[in-house]
Formats: structure tokens, sequence, C-alpha cells
């Protein structure tokens, strides 16, 4: 399997993932929650070797770089990723996503269910949920909506506790957000983060597949992940998703925003799609590359630049379906953001890498 999503799901040490992913009878029965893993309640260590750490995503927050990874560490960039330095977090769980709304107030969220907010540009973070208030949430929705199904899924996600990673956020604003996750997690909250509300029971996802990438379009929402899974519909309301015919049969690992209303996908073995009406219908792209594609970021001007595990970078433009070979380097990418200089940053396995400026072979 790919590197970056064994990254993603096993960097905690979660032990034993897919192993929950069918329902049983016995959780039908209501089952005391298990105590709180012991990464929610410590802070991330502040040590040097940080900047070599397995870094799994990168954003602007304003002029400033943003960078999360492994054991909670956040590293904050202020000249366009040539220097790094650590943030103070309160969590040591492994981080596999961050998203500003503005300069200043931003999420990052990850393994065990966490979502940490920041309203001083990554210097210092808060938790505002974690994997035991989501099943509490998943639990509330059940009952709810009076499905036994549901209930059953719930009750035993809180008996299994909060260890059920995120993998992807998105602002609309300073208060509407969402963050989708493991096992067909999908949250929402309207209050910048204060509260957070299950809405898995709104996506037509009966196999629980994992959700990798989510993205905004107006107020659609579009929603990529396992086995060429792709989702779309309205961010508020209580009405359900759509299913959109999968372009492929393998796995998203990711979702970028570029002009308009085009989203572009990408995942295993170089797969990559375009979808210029919403996520609605999906063209192919070539990327000529077999190894997969888990880093992507919008360059303007209807540009985007897509990076795979071993390195290789693409440049797409507009609608057209050739991506062009970018120079590159031979680092695992998990992400890329293009700082306020116009240069490319990346996130790795191995550490941040400056790039310098996006620009063909």
């Amino acid at each position: 399997m790919w590197r970056r999503r064994s990254a993603l799901l096993g960097l905690a040490g979660l032990a034993g993932l897919g192993g929950w992913a069918s329902r049983s009878n016995w959780a039908a029965q209501t089952t005391p929650a298990p105590s709180m893993p012991a990464v929610l309640g410590q802070p991330a260590l502040i040590s040097p070797k940080a900047q070599g750490a397995a870094m799994l995503a990168v954003t602007r927050a304003g002029p400033r770089l943003v960078a999360v990874g492994e054991r909670g560490i956040v590293l904050l960039s202020d000249d366009h990723g040539q220097q790094w330095r650590q943030a103070q977090v309160p969590v040591q769980c492994t981080l596999t996503c961050v998203c500003f709304a503005s300069a200043s107030l931003g999420w990052a969220a990850g393994h065990a269910g966490v979502i940490l907010h920041t309203a001083d540009g990554g210097e210092h973070w808060q938790r505002q949920f974690d994997g035991q208030a989501a099943a509490q949430s998943q639990l509330a929705a059940a009952m709810a909506a009076g499905q036994e199904g549901a209930l059953n899924d719930a009750r035993q996600a809180v008996a299994e506790g909060a260890d059920k990673p995120f993998f992807d956020l998105e602002f609309l604003d300073e208060q509407h957000g969402f963050a989708v996750g493991a096992y067909n997690m999908l949250f929402s909250t309207d209050d910048g983060g204060r509260h957070w509300h299950s809405q898995g029971l709104r996506l037509p996802n009966p196999g629980k597949l994992h959700l990798y990438g989510l993205r905004a379009l107006g107020t659609t929402l579009v929603v990529v992940g396992e086995q060429g899974l792709v989702l779309r519909g309205e961010a508020f309301g209580a009405q359900a998703f759509e299913a959109v015919p999968a372009p492929y049969k393998g796995s998203f690992f990711g979702l970028l925003r570029n002009a308009g209303h085009s989203v572009v996908a990408y995942g295993l073995r170089g797969s990559a799609y375009q979808s210029i009406d919403g996520g609605r219908h999906w063209q192919r792209l070539n990327s000529g590359l077999n190894t997969s594609l888990g880093a992507g970021v919008a360059l303007g001007g209807e540009r985007f630049m897509v990076g795979s595990q071993a390195g290789e970078l693409r440049l797409g433009q507009g609608p057209e379906p050739e991506l062009r070979a970018a120079p590159g380097e031979p680092l695992p990418l998990t992400g890329l953001a293009l700082a306020a200089d116009g240069s490319l940053v990346a996130s790795s396995l191995r550490g941040m890498r400056r790039l310098g400026p996006p620009r063909l072979s």
C-alpha cells in the first residue's frame, strides 16, 4: 500500500484500525466508553529533531506557512519555508490535516479523532474535539434518526473509544467547517469548532469507506475516498448527499479546489481526475506516472500542481487533460503549499522542503 496512506493510518500506533469495519450484534448493548488515550492529554514534545519528523500536511495562514505531522508536531515558517520552528501543541496525536479560515484562525485534525484550534496563526493550539466526543455525537445522531443499524454502529464506536482518525478539513468561513475521516466520518460545525455534529448519516456510503478528501464549492461539498468514492451534497441542511458514479475503482487520497467550480482528485498509481461542474462529471488527467499521488495545490490562474510518493511533480493548466512534468526532488511527498513569495513548499515523511517557484522541466 502507498506510504502516505500507511502514515495517515499508522503513525500514531492505531493497531487494528481495519478490524472493526463490520459492525457486530453485541454493539446493540450499551457499553461504557474506554478511558481517553494518553496522547490526548500529553503535550507534544519540543525537540530540535522535529524539523526532520514525518510531516503530513502544509498550508498558508496569511504569509505564514503551517505544517502538521507525527506526534502532534506543528511547524511554523515566517520566511516562506526557509526556516521552521515548533509550535506549542497540547496533544501527541499524529496530525494529518490543517486548514485556516484567516491568517489567525485555523484548525488541525488527526488521529484519536482530535481537532485542534488556534487563534494566533498557529503559535498556540487548544483541543476542541476528540474521538470520544465524536462517538457520542454519532450516537446522538443515530438516536435522533431512529435507525437500528446506525445505533449499533454508534454504540460500538462509543465502546471502541478515540481510535478513529480524521483525514481532511474544510472551512467555508470562520464559523462553518467540516471534517472527514475513517469509516464514513463527516462532522460539521457552525460556531468555529466549539461544537461538532455528526453528519455521517447523510452519506450514501454503506460500506463505510474511508473519506480522504473534502472541498467546498460555494455551499456544495465534494468528498472523495476509497474505491473511487465520490459524494456531493449541500453543506447546510439535512438532505442526503448523492453518490457520483466512480470515475475509476482505485482510491482517491486528496482533493484540491482550482479556479471556479473545478476540483481535482488524485490517488493510486498516478491517477488524477478533474471536474469542472462541481463534482458531477469527471475527466481523466494524464500524469504519465505509475506512482501514487498524495499531494496537490492550486497555483492560481487555473494552474495546479500534484505530487507523487516519489517526489515527482506534475503541472496542470485549466481543463487540459495532459499534466506536464515539473522539477521535483526524490521525497515521499505528503503535502504542497504555495508560499507568499511564490515558492512551492512540500511536506514529506522526511520533513519540510522548499522547492522553489513552480515551473516546467
